[in-house]
């Protein structure tokens, strides 16, 4: 009894099964593409928008807010949904992606460096976005007039009072709150950081024990990725719908001129997407020694789908066996890298939410300086990390962001109407850059085993699943 919980290779004993083996909910939405539905449902809705909105003067105001409301009814229901199951499904595909892992020695490098990583990334994205919404200016090509309409008769008044920054004794204090005193109240309220980190010590506390102790939960961690997938697969069933209900509601509210006002502002936004997906491929032939095209081409199908979806933890099991099948990614690297990168890997909402916030400021004349930049820099960064994977999170984050330099959250009206397209090409390079990583990890870290030593194993392990009929499989001689 004295050995029983004293094991020398913990992660050597327990198997669970990859979370890709649930892609198969997925690939109907591809062959049925999904992408193209969505498309269609885009343009349908601004069209129906600028027929039924304030330009076109078919309708009252009211009857106009009446059919807006109730034509975005099922992206509501689509939204919710997906709110709803991206933090069950992230925690147990953590908790499991640790128990995936080779050996504690490796799955403590790959997580270093994997945060490491991310941070840096994130932040080259921000300065990508900084630099080009300071360059191009895209607030002076609105209106005060579109600005007046859209926000109504009064603009709101500029609050110079900014977020203070934390003395050096009170860091601990706030690292500290980083630990979930109450897990589920960091479920129910969606503090997605507290999550990940509840998640990651619950993964090492079960591969820390013994493998006929830890292996119940880990089956239970396994249905809940089921039933996660399920739901994930009804919500996509509705957004075509979604898109283009929400799509018209924001037509309807904003009109023609203020949409016209805003194309600057989008194409900021996208050419800081291109110029970050620029990157990421810089990075696939310099760091990873791979061919751009190539890489592109094995990605295309999920890149296509997180753009449908809007969610990158919607996409995970797809991710996965887009890593380990076409990528040719180690199963050790790509089941711990996809689900961390899902939450933590935000690096193109990052770049959305500094063009954002910079807009928004020469909309209300806001001077940013020096310290204001930093400080943009600072939260984008922090609230980036453990943002959910949902689709229009970065709109709840960028509040918070705007409160931080005093610009007025009430701007946020004149941007959601261009949200939905941007929150899909953001998602899209997200995936992207979790994929980007994980060859970047695939080469960096070493490993005991070969890729084809790894992947002969799993093979084996699959086999042995099918025969005993068993999602978590424990080697015998351990027992």
């Amino acid at each position: 009894m004295a050995n029983r919980y004293t094991i020398r290779h913990p992660l050597t004993n327990i198997h669970p099964r990859s979370l890709k083996h649930l892609s198969f909910h997925l690939y109907s939405l591809l062959r049925e593409r999904l992408w193209l539905k969505i498309l269609i449902g885009m343009v349908l809705g601004i069209v129906v928008g600028l027929v039924l909105g304030p330009s076109a003067n078919l309708v009252s105001r009211d009857i106009s807010y009446m059919i807006g409301e109730w034509l975005a009814f099922p992206g509501y229901i689509f939204l919710a949904l997906l709110q709803m199951i991206v933090i069950p499904l992230v925690f147990a595909s953590i908790i499991r992606g640790i128990a995936a892992g080779e050996d504690m020695e490796q799955l403590k490098k790959v997580g270093m460096s994997t945060v490491a990583y991310f941070l840096v990334t994130t932040a080259i994205a921000i300065l990508i976005g900084l630099t080009l919404a300071l360059t191009i200016n895209p607030g002076n090509f609105i209106s005060t007039e579109v600005v007046q309409q859209t926000m109504g008769s009064e603009m709101p008044q500029v609050s110079h009072e900014t977020m203070t920054t934390p003395e050096i004794a009170d860091l601990p204090g706030m690292i500290t709150t980083l630990l979930p005193k109450n897990p589920l109240g960091a479920f129910a309220t969606g503090e997605m950081l507290q999550v990940v980190l509840f998640s990651v010590i619950i993964g090492i506390a079960l591969v820390s024990m013994s493998p006929s102790q830890s292996k119940p939960l880990l089956e239970l961690m396994g249905s809940l990725q089921e039933v996660s997938m399920t739901v994930v697969k009804w919500s996509m069933s509705l957004a075509p719908l979604a898109v283009f209900g929400l799509i018209c509601k924001f037509t309807l509210n904003l009109g023609i001129d203020a949409l016209l006002g805003m194309l600057v502002y989008v194409a900021t936004v996208f050419l800081g997407l291109m110029l970050l997906f620029c990157l990421y491929m810089i990075i696939v032939y310099v760091v990873a020694r791979r061919g751009t095209i190539p890489f592109f081409r094995s990605i295309r199908d999920v890149v296509l789908l997180s753009f449908s979806t809007s969610s990158s933890a919607a996409v995970m099991p797809l991710s996965i066996k887009t890593a380990e099948e076409n990528l040719n990614v180690r199963p050790s690297i790509s089941q711990f890298v996809i689900p961390l990168g899902a939450t933590i890997n935000m690096n193109g909402t990052a770049l959305y939410q500094s063009i954002a916030a910079v807009f928004l400021a020469q909309v209300f004349g806001v001077d940013l300086g020096f310290s204001e930049l930093l400080l943009i820099m600072v939260t984008v960064v922090g609230a980036s990390i453990g943002t959910p994977a949902t689709p229009g999170i970065g709109i709840v984050i960028l509040a918070l962001i705007l409160n931080s330099v005093g610009i007025p959250t009430s701007g946020i009206a004149l941007i959601i109407g261009v949200d939905r397209i941007l929150d899909m090409s953001r998602t899209a390079v997200n995936v992207t850059g979790d994929l980007v990583t994980c060859v970047v990890m695939d080469k960096w870290v070493g490993s005991k085993k070969t890729l084809d030593e790894e992947v002969a194993e799993m093979n084996e392990r699959e086999k042995k699943r099918r025969a005993l009929g068993e999602d978590v499989i424990v080697n015998s001689h351990t027992e």
